[in-house]
């Protein structure tokens, strides 16, 4: 069945070790699109993180969405206005904060447009957050964080041994009761357990009308396992770890090789 939605990762996906799109990808982005094929930026990125890539490849339009903080939010690609959202509250943030300071890592959380750390030492891996996604860094004490505010998302960070540590001390309620997924060696994502990027896929795929075996995804972490997974076409990128390569039906080139164009042109184009 032909593909009509290309669900895409950002960081070290559809961006080359540079941060950058190539000038190969770019191309057969535009060629997927000008055959009428939806490219959907799905990324545990904050819409604020995404917004200049959707320019860059003339995703920006009505028609047109983009998956963000791992499909927590799915947004309209054109002013992110949100068509879906599912969200941690206030009493999942306290718990989470207290138990990061217990395991001795730093924590972080995020709303639709700012990223809060309670951390007097604030980790270097929240400073490049901030400059890697644009979103506003706020130092907020736990005790002046509004009770009144959602998050998208927390985060555990911090030096990736220590990281390993807390994530295996975890208690066995925070697996229960969360979905947890690693994005990068010092980032755990901590999401709603309804969400995942395979959840923001399938939400858009609703919308859409589409059915599973007309999405390619493509990934290179953990976060993105689920989507690859639910996705008819699921590739993993060549600089995946191995559980995503795993989980895929194709291994493309790396993300310093234009991976991403070499699985668009072989399968959807």
């Amino acid at each position: 069945m032909a593909v009509k939605l290309i669900a895409i990762d950002m960081d070290g996906t559809l961006l080359n070790p540079q941060h950058q799109v190539s000038a190969g990808v770019n191309a057969a982005i535009s060629a997927a699109k000008a055959k009428g094929i939806k490219v959907v930026l799905a990324t545990g990125r904050p819409y604020v993180g995404i917004v200049r890539y959707l320019k860059e490849l003339d995703l920006q339009q009505d028609d047109q969405y983009a998956i963000s903080y791992n499909g927590a939010l799915v947004h309209r690609a054109v002013d992110g206005e949100p068509v879906s959202e599912v969200s941690l509250g206030f009493d999942d943030y306290l718990y989470f904060e207290k138990l990061a300071r217990q395991l001795g890592v730093h924590f972080q959380a995020l709303d639709k447009t700012a990223l809060y750390t309670a951390n007097k030492d604030i980790s270097e891996y929240t400073v490049y957050e901030a400059y890697l996604t644009g979103i506003a860094l706020r130092y907020c004490p736990r005790d002046e964080m509004d009770p009144h505010t959602t998050f998208p998302k927390v985060m555990m960070i911090d030096k990736p041994a220590l990281l390993d540590a807390a994530i295996a001390a975890l208690p066995q309620a925070a697996w229960d009761k969360y979905t947890l997924l690693k994005s990068a060696p010092y980032y755990l994502e901590i999401l709603n357990k309804r969400v995942n990027k395979g959840y923001g896929v399938k939400v858009l795929a609703d919308l859409l009308g589409l059915k599973p075996e007309e999405i390619m995804a493509i990934g290179d972490q953990e976060n993105d396992i689920a989507m690859i997974q639910y996705a008819g076409t699921g590739v993993a990128m060549g600089n995946a770890i191995e559980p995503v390569k795993a989980a895929a039906q194709f291994v493309t080139r790396s993300n310093s090789e234009d991976g991403v164009a070499y699985a668009i042109e072989r399968f959807a184009l």
